[in-house]
Formats: C-alpha cells, sequence, structure tokens
C-alpha cells in the first residue's frame, strides 16, 4: 500500500469506527430498556453477570489477539503465506484447546457457581442449564475471535466494524423478538450466542480471500512459533492487565474504604468520562494495525508522519468535545443519569475523570499503540505497569485521606499527567526526530488557539443573567448546540492548513458528483 492508500484507509476506518460507535451506544441504551422492562430482575441480574464474564475474558486472551493483529499486518506486506499460516494455526489451536478447559472447568462446577450466584430455588436447574449453554457457546467463540483481529491486521478495519454493526443490530432485533413474543429466556441467551458467533465466521470467510495460501490445521501447530509470537503477546498482555488495573480498581478501591454506597454517585459523574474515552480512541485503534504495516515496510519516515497526524487529528477530533462535556458536565450527568441536582463532589469527578481521558488523548493513545505495534512493546510494558502501580498507590492512600471517592480520580490524573508529560511526551518527540516544543506545536497548539472562541462562548452562555443555563434538556441541546457550531468553524479557520481547506472542499464536491444521479 502506498502512503495515500493508507491515509485514505485510516480516514475510512475512523469515520467506519464512529458510526460503529454511534450504533453500539443508540441500540444499546434501546436494548438496555427493553431488556429491563421485559425481563424479570433476577433474569436480568443473570443476565448482567453473563456478560460481565464474558467481558472480561479479555484477560484469558494472553495478548495473542493483538499479536495476531501484529503479525498479519507484517506477514501481508511479505505474503509469506506458509509462516501467517503456522503463526494463525498456532494461535487458533491453542485457543481451541484453552476454551476446552474453561468449558469442561465451567461445566463440571456449575453447581457451586449456581449456589454462588444465590439463584431461587425453583430457578436453579434452568439458571444452570443456561450457564452451560452459555459457556459452550463462549468456547465456540474464543478461538474464532481471532478472525476481526485478522482483519484489522489486513488493514480492512471497515469490514470488521461493520461486522460489529451487524452483531449489534442483530442482537436488539433478537431482543426486541423475545421481549415482543414472550419467548424463554434460554432462547434469548442462545439468539445473542448466534448474533455473536455468526459475524465472526463471516470475519474468517473475508480473512481468508486475501490469504489465498493460509490454511489453520493442526499440523501447521508450532511451538517454536508459540514462543517467538508469545514474546510479543506478554508484553502486550501485561500492558493490557495494567490497562484493566489502573481502569477497573476504582470500585473496590471506594467500596473497600469508604463503602459500596459510594459507588453509585461515583459512577454517575465518571459516567460522561467514560463516553469521551469511548468517542475519542477511535483514531488511535485505527492507527495500530497501520503502524505494524509500515514498520514491517521499513518505512520509518512514513510511521513519523503518521504518528504526527494522527497525534493532531486526534486532538483536533477530542478537544471541542471536552470543552463541551466540561463545560456542561451537570447537565449531562442528569441526562446519563436521571439525577435531578448532582452534588459538587459528583461534578467534580466528572470533571476530574473527563480530564483525565482526555490526558490520556494527549500523550498516550496515539503513541503507546503505535509504538507498540512498531518494536517498542518492552519499554510500553514497564511504563504500563509503573503507572498503573503509581495510579491504584495514589487511589488507596487519596481515598483513605479524603475519605471521598474524589480521591481515586485525583489518583488517576496524577499518574497519568506525570507520565504523560514527563516521559512519554519526551519519548514520543525522540522518535519523530523533533523537540518537545517542536512536537507540541505541530500537534496539539493550533487546536487550543483555534478552540478559544468555543470557550469565550461556552463561558459567556454559562454566566449569562437571563436564564438559568443548561437546567433543562432543550436549554441544554440549545447551547450545546450553538458551542458545537462555534467549535466547529473556529477549528475549520484556525486550526486547518490551506491545502487541507481545498482537499477536503475538492473531496465533499466530488463525493456530491457521484451521489447526483
Amino acid at each position: 500500500m502506498t502512503r495515500e492508500q493508507i491515509k485514505r484507509n485510516v480516514l475510512h476506518s475512523t469515520l467506519s469506527g464512529y458510526g460503529r460507535l454511534v450504533v453500539r451506544m443508540g441500540l444499546g441504551l434501546v436494548t438496555f430498556r427493553l431488556m429491563y422492562q421485559g425481563l424479570s430482575e433476577e433474569q436480568f441480574g443473570f443476565w448482567s453477570l453473563l456478560w460481565a464474564i464474558f467481558g472480561y475474558g479479555i484477560l484469558l486472551d494472553f495478548g495473542f489477539g493483538y499479536a495476531a493483529q501484529k503479525r498479519v499486518a507484517e506477514l501481508m506486506v511479505r505474503k509469506d503465506w506458509d509462516r501467517m499460516s503456522e503463526v494463525l494455526s498456532s494461535i487458533f489451536y491453542f485457543y481451541c484447546v484453552a476454551a476446552a478447559v474453561i468449558v469442561v472447568l465451567g461445566v463440571l462446577g456449575s453447581n457451586p457457581l449456581i449456589d454462588l450466584f444465590r439463584i431461587s430455588p425453583e430457578h436453579r436447574e434452568e439458571y444452570r442449564r443456561i450457564l452451560i449453554v452459555f459457556l459452550l457457546g463462549i468456547g465456540l467463540a474464543f478461538p474464532l475471535g481471532i478472525f476481526p483481529e485478522v482483519l484489522q491486521g489486513q488493514q480492512r478495519i471497515v469490514a470488521a466494524n461493520n461486522l460489529s454493526v451487524l452483531s449489534t443490530v442483530a442482537n436488539f432485533l433478537c431482543v426486541a423478538l423475545v421481549v415482543w413474543a414472550g419467548l424463554s429466556f434460554t432462547v434469548l441467551v442462545v439468539l445473542s450466542l448466534l448474533c455473536m458467533l455468526v459475524p465472526y465466521l463471516i470475519a474468517a470467510r473475508l480473512a481468508f480471500t486475501r490469504m489465498p495460501g493460509v490454511r489453520i490445521l493442526p499440523r501447521h501447530f508450532s511451538w517454536s512459533t508459540m514462543l517467538d509470537t508469545g514474546r510479543f503477546s506478554l508484553f502486550a498482555y501485561a500492558n493490557t492487565l495494567s490497562n484493566v488495573l489502573r481502569n477497573k480498581a476504582d470500585q473496590p478501591i471506594i467500596s473497600s474504604i469508604i463503602g459500596v454506597a459510594h459507588v453509585a454517585p461515583f459512577q454517575a459523574g465518571s459516567k460522561v468520562g467514560e463516553m469521551f474515552g469511548q468517542i475519542t480512541r477511535q483514531i488511535a485503534d485505527v492507527l495500530s494495525p497501520t503502524a505494524a504495516h509500515l514498520h514491517a515496510s521499513g518505512d520509518k519516515a512514513g510511521l513519523h508522519a503518521m504518528f504526527t497526524s494522527g497525534l493532531r487529528f486526534s486532538v483536533l477530533a477530542a478537544s471541542p468535545v471536552y470543552v463541551l462535556c466540561a463545560a456542561y458536565m451537570d447537565g449531562l450527568i442528569r441526562l446519563l443519569t436521571g439525577v435531578r441536582n448532582p452534588s459538587s463532589e459528583m461534578v467534580w469527578a466528572g470533571q476530574l475523570l473527563l480530564f483525565w481521558y482526555y490526558s490520556l488523548v494527549l500523550t498516550h493513545w496515539v503513541f503507546k499503540r503505535m509504538f507498540m505495534m512498531a518494536g517498542q512493546e518492552r519499554r510500553m510494558m514497564w511504563q504500563g505497569v509503573a503507572e498503573a502501580a503509581l495510579n491504584v498507590t495514589l487511589s488507596l492512600s487519596l481515598t483513605f485521606w479524603l475519605r471521598s471517592y474524589l480521591g481515586v480520580a485525583w489518583g488517576s490524573v496524577i499518574p497519568t499527567f506525570l507520565f504523560g508529560w514527563g516521559l512519554l511526551w519526551g519519548w514520543a518527540a525522540r522518535e519523530v526526530g523533533l523537540s518537545r516544543w517542536q512536537l507540541f506545536r505541530r500537534t496539539i497548539l493550533p487546536t487550543w488557539i483555534a478552540i478559544l472562541p468555543m470557550i469565550l462562548v461556552a463561558v459567556g452562555l454559562r454566566n449569562q443573567p437571563w436564564w438559568d443555563s443548561g437546567s433543562n434538556l432543550f436549554l441544554l441541546l440549545a447551547e450545546g448546540a450553538c458551542v458545537g457550531l462555534v467549535g466547529l468553524a473556529s477549528l475549520w479557520l484556525f486550526a486547518l492548513t490551506h491545502e487541507e481547506h481545498v482537499r477536503y472542499a475538492n473531496q465533499w464536491t466530488a463525493r456530491r458528483k457521484r451521489s447526483t444521479p
């Protein structure tokens, strides 16, 4: 692929990622409401528990999914089908063995597991059968989950995103059918598993069309290949563990020090930051396989150019969203949670965690995702582990000292800020051959200057004396729309170059001509 093709692919993949996110968030809210109203409390709780267990299944990936993405991107450059057969066969059959062990242990331990979940006696046997069905479905899905990673390694992120959208839409339709027709809980679980398995099979079919010489067979399993791939996957897995520890330790810390009742208001404040994080990490996710491709091609200049442009556009996309969320944090908390009057502590937690996610956009996500794929996985691992350890230590200490869940928020912000600007920013600048100030001036400063009018309009609307700013849904949406439009206009006028103005205007004109009969 040429650099121009890579740029177009990154753009299309990013737009596709945002489309997938919109569909998942929109249908997710509707699906949640349908199930909450259509299932009994015990059914809904058991359903949530099953998929929470599946969510923690990422820890059983052992980093091989990320490794598969990297190795496919590298081997596609050389079209080394024999080596790719060994890599994918080794990972696939390792997953098969791991899945078989998990299923067997789960089935054998289904009785004590059901007792642990405290299911009512009249539903105990039914839910035990559902648990076994769920484990069998997950056992089938676990090895097949490698194929969406293969699609990403092939630079076909749009196809992977389309399959994710297909899975989300199909799952919504199945939930609606079960609730509307009054079908059994078991049918709901089976249909949801099928909505996950079928897109995986389609992904496998699509992946093999670009790898004509690849065969996933037991005879291609290689221990030496597992060890070779495992060196990278070990670092990737340690990095994933540190991220999970950094991101998921908040609730246990809060509940163990100041009580479980404080988890709910903390979640209410942090929900805005979580959604901001989901929206703004799309570009960084797209750049991972691109970085592996450029690194395997030996195109160091292209890798550096892609990093600086990727970081610039990531900041360009995230900054106006950050200003909007920070300006209307109280209204957003009311909208998302239904809390009429968010406490100041709740709003401060939201602001701190929103700033934490914005800091990750500036200093962490693009650099770490790209250079993890470009030979820096060992240093990335140690940096991630050290930051996660400091995060947990500070969160424990500050929560105990302040006797407030704000201690957890500060415990997240401080290490990210210190490691981001103190270590990662200088490291990134050295990698691309720039000084810290030169990298900042090229990637961040133009956006910050461009959003100054947006900040002024937001401050003006929030402090004007004529109405209670953001006090209801209409005012929240109307004021947010005004601030957002000013931000978009400012970014277009001041953050983009003249050449980008011309190029995007020509692309828009060409698309309009193609869409006109």
